[in-house]
């Protein structure tokens, strides 16, 4: 290769490396870190959890309300209020009798008892008392960690996109590490190469005038 041809190959894979390297880096430290949770995920959350909240006061609240569907469904409307509500459904939640309504970005449960509620989506569960006083937020961190890792992102919005482009930044951020590193010992490479290669052993001369 051409001396000339051989920098300007050098200076490319440089600025390809460095702005790769920037590009790939939140998403490096991104798969690291969810990497040290899926290994030592208890060690993790004892760090980052919150605790629990007493959901047994609920209990002593004022009961027997037996809310109707058409009553549930008031707190549901300043929720996502730009969401139509897609499902309803009655069940048992957290051993409450609720109604569970169902819309794009998740899923409000409102117990029939006692009227309080829960607004329930992929990576947190929020409580709130019926007169719509926030009492709880827990955050699910194993689906939180497990979205970063797969898809790069706490949501569907970009599908495996980021995650994808993370991916394939990193395999030609690590071959051009790979070449910048080898390309300028080539040189010094090759001569040591030729030296373990053993000496050639030249044919013994005959000696002058004898002939068979």
């Amino acid at each position: 290769m051409k001396p000339a041809t051989k920098a300007r190959l050098l200076k490319f894979f440089r600025v390809t490396h460095s702005w790769l390297g920037l590009l790939v880096f939140p998403w490096i430290l991104v798969i690291g870190l969810t990497g040290l949770y899926l290994n030592h995920s208890k060690l993790v959350l004892g760090w980052i959890s919150s605790g629990e909240y007493d959901e047994s006061q609920f209990a002593e609240w004022p009961t027997g309300l037996d809310l109707t569907m058409g009553e549930a469904i008031v707190p549901t409307r300043d929720i996502w209020p730009g969401q139509r509500v897609l499902d309803v459904k009655e069940d048992t939640y957290h051993g409450f009798d609720s109604f569970i309504f169902k819309k794009d970005s998740g899923r409000i449960i409102v117990t029939r008892d006692t009227g309080h509620y829960f607004v329930r989506t992929n990576l947190t569960r929020t409580t709130y008392a019926p007169d719509g006083t926030k009492l709880h937020r827990k955050i699910y961190w194993n689906s939180a960690f497990n979205w970063l890792h797969a898809r790069g992102w706490l949501d569907n919005t970009f599908g495996t996109w980021l995650a994808d482009i993370a991916a394939g930044s990193m395999v030609i951020f690590a071959l051009s590490g790979l070449y910048l590193f080898f390309a300028p010992r080539m040189r010094k490479i090759r001569r040591n190469l030729a030296k373990l290669k053993p000496a050639r052993k030249l044919d013994k001369p005959e000696p002058l005038g004898q002939k068979n």
